[in-house]
């Protein structure tokens, strides 16, 4: 399901992520919700939210990199 404000994204997102990334991540999660709504859009039998997920977190990792526990800009 879609995330409407950045208070509703996942603990493991809020906590780790600066602002930008986190809205990057919303963004990309949203995106993907809407373009993967199809099972044979996704690969290896993943749900809708699983895929979303993973490229929420490959935008973020586009733009940020984990350094020494922490998510910095590149």
């Amino acid at each position: 399901m879609p995330y409407d404000t950045l208070n509703d994204l996942p603990d493991s997102v809020k906590e780790n992520l600066p602002k930008h990334a986190q809205e990057i991540y919303k963004k990309a999660y949203n995106s993907a919700w809407d373009e993967y709504a199809d099972a044979e859009d996704r690969y290896n039998n993943d749900s809708r939210e699983e895929t979303a997920h993973k490229v929420a977190w490959a935008a973020v990792k586009q733009s940020y990199e984990k350094k020494e526990g922490e998510w910095i800009k590149k």
